[in-house]
């Protein structure tokens, strides 16, 4: 490949790239575009230690300024208004432009916003970026009471450190149970006790009509079932949404994603997409799928840097997932949708226990709960295709280790 890398996104699948490239050995001029005014930084610790007062800004970034002047990284803070496949460039807000000889989109994905009157007020806020979530980390400490819109990770890993830190939390679902599109009735039920003992109110099957409002000020949430609850701050974990306009307007094929082929190439060759943007061709599960995760954003970014210096692959990394919520660690190796079977190994009351999942007898996912060996268990021998039987997995006596050799 010859030309410029140009990088369009700077979180955890940009910077791999342009780390992954020199790492490589890739000799040629690496930009790095970053719309955010802060250098390159973690996103999961934005809902968990960050949240909880844990380190300052610092602590969050990937390495310091030095390294990308040590590694010839060039870090431009802009944003891109539009690709011109045709001579291969892209014009900036600031108006300048870059010319490129292969283009990586890591767009990312932005919150999906919550449509209801007053929804735009000071106190209803979101955990997605650095400054949201210092936001939230600034204002915690000054409100009483708390709304959450939707029990998904982040939602919930708000909900325990806010509890955690004396407020008032009421929680917001739609569906029937927590985290209800990621992970197993088992795993939602416990994580629905853990955090009703800890003093969280879960109201489901209601939404949020109105952020109510005295003065200006957030003062309370009206539900669709006709009742209040009264809150001075809310936050937001309604899902989001993958930035594709950049790539759809070059008339790039998008649909829930930029779509991608198994190598991570779009209809462009000179134009790849990666991480949470990315509607990927999944050979391994034999369909077009787009992930949420720090796993899935690193491994695809390795995949395009060693496809760029000459070692292309299919992409086959295998998902895993985790959260922090109060003192429990969720841990999730495989996709578990479509299972027919859940087998629990462990203990739910000593809360150390695993939701083994299974597809017409075979082993397709593990959801750990602080019990990090039958998660480590599963990214070994998930990818490899085997399985051990709903009955091995349940007995404790039954040796996992051993499985694997």
């Amino acid at each position: 490949m010859t030309g410029p890398v140009l990088i369009v996104g700077a979180g955890h699948a940009g910077f791999q790239v342009a780390v992954s490239l020199r790492q490589a050995k890739f000799a040629g001029r690496i930009v790095l575009i970053n719309d955010e005014k802060h250098l390159p930084y973690q996103r999961p610790p934005l809902s968990k230690a960050y949240l909880k007062g844990e380190g300052a800004p610092d602590s969050l970034m990937f390495r310091p300024e030095k390294f990308f002047t040590e590694q010839n990284i060039e870090l431009v803070s802009d944003r891109v208004v539009s690709i011109d496949r045709a001579a291969r460039k892209l014009l900036l807000g600031s108006g300048n432009s870059l010319d490129y000889g292969h283009l990586v989109l890591a767009t990312g994905a932005r919150n999906r916003l919550l449509d209801v009157p007053n929804a735009t007020l000071e106190d209803v806020l979101y955990l997605r970026t650095m400054d949201e979530s210092e936001l939230v980390r600034q204002r915690m400490p000054l409100r009483k009471h708390a709304v959450v819109i939707g029990a998904g990770f982040i939602g919930l890993e708000f909900a325990a450190t806010a509890r955690s830190k004396g407020l008032e939390v009421d929680v917001l679902e739609l569906a029937p149970r927590v985290m209800s599109r990621a992970v197993t009735p088992e795993i939602s039920a416990y994580f629905h006790d853990r955090h009703t003992a800890a003093g969280i109110r879960i109201h489901y099957g209601v939404r949020a009509t109105e952020i109510e409002a005295t003065d200006g000020k957030v003062s309370g949430v009206s539900l669709s079932d006709g009742r209040r609850i009264e809150a001075d701050l809310v936050v937001v974990g309604v899902g989001v949404i993958p930035n594709v306009e950049l790539a759809a307007a070059a008339e790039l094929p998008t649909a829930s994603g930029v779509i991608v082929n198994e190598q991570l190439l779009t209809a462009d060759p000179n134009v790849s997409a990666i991480g949470d943007c990315a509607l990927f061709a999944s050979e391994r599960f034999g369909e077009l799928m787009r992930l949420e995760s720090v796993q899935n954003a690193t491994d695809q970014a390795r995949c395009v840097a060693a496809r760029l210096t000459g070692d292309a692959k299919t992409y086959d990394g295998y998902p895993w997932f985790w959260s922090d919520q109060g003192d429990d660690k969720l841990q999730i190796a495989g996709l578990t949708a479509g299972f027919d079977q859940v087998v629990v190994r462990g203990s739910v009351a000593e809360r150390s226990f695993s939701a083994f999942c299974y597809k017409d007898g075979k082993l397709i996912g593990i959801e750990s709960v602080n019990r990090a060996a039958d998660h480590v268990f599963g990214r070994k021998m998930l990818p490899t295709g085997r399985s051990i039987t709903p009955e091995q997995a349940v007995d404790l006596s039954f040796d996992l280790k051993k499985a694997l050799a």
